[in-house]
């Protein structure tokens, strides 16, 4: 009998917890769902392309040599005593693409750089860089996604003994830095 009584009081007491876990389930707290965004952009490359190339033009050294300056506006100046044929010169240009509104500084050859005879080991020497826009940090900036950048210098020519006639050709180095 007593184990009569203990089953009816362990059935009466599953009862109780299953009908009252059902209520306190039902009376947890009230829960809500949001979307979340997410985003990430894919900009352009950024990228430089030289359009023109330097060029100091034709001239012929005097007996002291001189220079030619040439600015990024691809205008000339001679000094000493080089005689400059009427031509065409034109400073370096470079077309600057990337994402719009960028940024960027521009590093010119900090050495002198040497512009080499196609058929003789003579030299001449290609110092004073300058650019438009200028060197200041972040002084070009990408306006619709492009910018052109000018490039002029200073060549230093010796004497006809010092620099022959003949074509002399070169490179140069120049960095964009986006920021």
């Amino acid at each position: 009998m007593f184990s009569e009584r203990l089953k009816k009081y362990f059935f009466c007491l599953t009862v109780i917890l299953i009908v009252s876990g059902s209520w306190i389930r039902a009376q947890t707290g009230t829960s809500a769902s949001a979307t979340g965004h997410i985003t990430a952009e894919v900009i352009t490359v950024y990228s430089a392309t030289e359009m023109s190339q330097m060029n100091f033009g034709r001239f012929y050294p005097g007996p002291q040599g001189g220079e030619i300056i040439l600015t990024p506006e691809s205008t000339v100046s001679v000094m000493g005593s080089v005689y400059k044929e009427v031509g065409t010169q034109t400073a370096a240009s470079f077309y600057v693409s990337g994402h719009t509104g960028t940024s960027f500084t521009i590093t010119l050859p900090r050495e002198p750089v040497l512009l080499n005879h196609v058929t003789s080991a003579r030299t001449m020497i290609i110092n004073d860089w300058i650019s438009s826009p200028g060197t200041e940090p972040a002084a070009g900036i990408l306006q619709n996604g492009a910018q052109m950048v000018y490039v002029g210098a200073t060549l230093k020519i010796g004497t006809l003994e010092d620099n022959p006639v003949g074509v002399y050709a070169g490179t140069f180095n120049i960095t964009f830095d986006f920021n």
